[in-house]
């Protein structure tokens, strides 16, 4: 996930001025100016890292359980009278099921996230569905380009899926990489700009939202793909998917920029929130670029969000917490800040969360 901080002095294409996101060689963040770790301060990790044993491992397993394929596949055959839902694959994947459509975020179904299959971060649980077993996915929304995030064998294998391809959703800079690999359904998107799609359950918009973090998937390209999270509007349900993100300005915007949308009267906040919970450790460097626990539930919040569901956590061993401190620390904060046991949840790979449906005041 991490690369070695050298710049690059490619141009970037898609340039506008007016956009304080924009910078001629690339993208940056909205409110906090993300800069890159010096190499002594990745050694500096690592090290310190190594020195203290960590992360350490598990106190108890990742929780588990066998999908409920059938319903996942009848679900995604029920046009408009599909029930919204949310299965968690593992990691930041996450089947969405709302508008008659079936999506999926950032899908990596491969034993490691890492541009080689013999090295690199090893998933700890099997993928909470298998490839085989999906329904047939209508939508695929990609946060940026770290290889936890997007997974070239993954990407290819849904391409490749019976009855068609998906519809890949990607930020700006993302859809030439697709192509390259032969993925032509793909529409990319710049922050705030959102593309509509005909569904059974009515027309479904997805809008590329911002996100507080940066991209690279080699030495000579951070920052020269933009990065964000979506948010999904259906009739019956609105899903928020952050991505990967640090804290920032940019979730009380949101909540700004959809308030009338999301008023009483239209049902309200976001259904359900995917916000990453996970690879927060040690804070010195992590901070810029990943959320703690705390800083999770400020996004709940933030949002003004029905409830919400922790991803990013619990396949990967990508920082230095243990794979399983992030539900823990879960609890804490929502008795510290007053929330329901319901309102901000962990659910074990595989299973799936019905949401009720949105209603009008």
């Amino acid at each position: 996930m991490l690369r070695c901080p050298y710049a690059s002095d490619t141009m970037n294409p898609y340039y506008d001025p007016a956009k304080p996101h924009h910078r001629p060689d690339g993208f940056q963040n909205n409110h906090n100016e993300f800069t890159p770790k010096s190499l002594a301060e990745v050694l500096r990790w690592r090290w310190d890292a190594s020195r203290q044993g960590l992360p350490k491992p598990p106190q108890t397993p990742i929780p588990q359980v066998a999908a409920d394929v059938a319903f996942l596949r009848s679900n995604a055959e029920a046009g408009v009278n599909m029930q919204p839902a949310v299965t968690w694959i593992g990691h930041a994947t996450v089947m969405g099921q709302l508008g008659g459509l079936t999506l999926l975020t950032d899908p990596i179904f491969s034993l490691r996230a890492s541009p080689a299959s013999f090295v690199g971060p090893k998933r700890y649980q099997p993928p909470g569905v298998a490839l085989p077993e999906l329904p047939r996915v209508d939508l695929v929304l990609v946060s940026h380009n770290h290889y936890d995030h997007l997974d070239g064998a993954s990407v290819d294998a849904l391409n490749r899926q019976p009855g068609g391809p998906p519809l890949f959703v990607v930020p700006l800079g993302l859809k030439a990489w697709l192509a390259g690999r032969g993925i032509r359904h793909a529409i990319e998107l710049d922050w705030w700009q959102s593309h509509r799609i005909a569904a059974p359950g009515g027309e479904v918009e997805v809008m590329l939202v911002p996100a507080q973090h940066w991209s690279a998937r080699g030495v000579n390209d951070r920052m020269n793909t933009l990065w964000g999270g979506f948010a999904v509007f259906a009739a019956h349900c609105h899903l928020f998917y952050a991505g990967d993100t640090g804290y920032s300005r940019d979730f009380s915007d949101m909540r700004e920029r959809f308030a009338e949308r999301q008023s009483p009267a239209q049902g309200g906040g976001f259904d359900m929130a995917l916000l990453p919970i996970g690879a927060y450790e040690p804070r010195w460097f992590m901070a810029n670029q990943h959320v703690n626990v705390e800083e999770a539930v400020k996004i709940h919040l933030d949002l003004g969000a029905k409830r919400s569901l922790g991803v990013h956590w619990g396949t990967f061993a990508l920082t230095d917490e243990p794979l399983d401190e992030p539900p823990r620390v879960l609890v804490q904060e929502r008795l510290a800040r007053g929330l329901g046991d319901d309102d901000f949840v962990t659910i074990a790979i595989g299973e799936t969360r019905r949401v009720p449906a949105r209603v009008a005041g």
